[in-house]
């Protein structure tokens, strides 16, 4: 369902990466949903996000499921992880953070 929303965005294209699929808006990666891997936890999917802001590390450090990996901290990866349908309103919030920042 991500994914099939994600497309629906303007400017956004895929392409697969190790197991993943990428989706970019014009040529900038912004999120990745897992295929036939993930990073992390099988559940979780990862976004990019620039210039990560002291607002948006606090944002990060106050939702339990949000992580950002040591190795994937200095590329600007953020992975979320989804236990329930309930989680897909915060994906889409956070997916669209990293979309809109993909400029």
């Amino acid at each position: 369902m991500l994914g099939t929303e994600l497309q629906s965005w303007p400017n956004v294209t895929t392409r697969p990466m190790f197991g993943l699929l990428g989706f970019y808006r014009k040529k900038t990666i912004f999120a990745a949903l897992p295929v036939t891997r993930a990073i992390g936890a099988p559940n979780s999917i990862v976004f990019k996000i620039k210039s990560v802001t002291p607002d948006l590390l606090l944002r990060v450090n106050q939702d339990r499921r949000v992580s950002i990996g040591t190795g994937m901290r200095a590329k600007g990866w953020i992975s979320l992880e989804m236990n329930s349908s309930e989680d897909l309103r915060d994906a889409l919030s956070w997916l669209r953070e990293a979309y809109e920042r993909a400029k």
